[in-house]
């Protein structure tokens, strides 16, 4: 089992900046993926940010630019920085880990859910 706890989330103006943890512990080894989705009222989840444990990188068209993702191996957490927040950033942001068991298969975690509202 991998316990996933999100935080940093909140409210801010168009234009602020917000940063999000997620912080895995439980059985922790081989995590070979973690990213954040996020999930708005009537929409489809999508991918915002993936970092790989090679240290491979992809963002959502939508926010290159503007949001990075980062982690910290030593402590099993994965960031990310989102700056020039958007009103359309507007969702509940997920965050994701990918643990390998054996060759081709995976088990996938998810977090809580943090809400971000980018409103004046």
């Amino acid at each position: 089992q991998v316990q996933l706890v999100e935080s940093g989330g909140g409210l801010v103006q168009p234009g602020g900046s917000l940063r999000l943890s997620c912080a895995a512990s439980g059985s922790v080894s081989s995590i070979n993926a973690m990213g954040w989705y996020r999930q708005a009222p009537g929409n489809e989840r999508e991918l915002v940010a993936r970092i790989t444990s090679s240290g491979d990188t992809n963002y959502a068209d939508s926010v290159k630019g503007r949001f990075t993702i980062s982690r910290d191996n030593a402590k099993n957490t994965v960031y990310l920085q989102m700056n020039s927040l958007k009103p359309e950033d507007t969702a509940v942001y997920y965050c994701h880990v990918r643990r390998s068991v054996v060759a081709n298969v995976n088990f996938a975690y998810w977090g809580q859910g943090t809400q971000v509202t980018v409103s004046s």
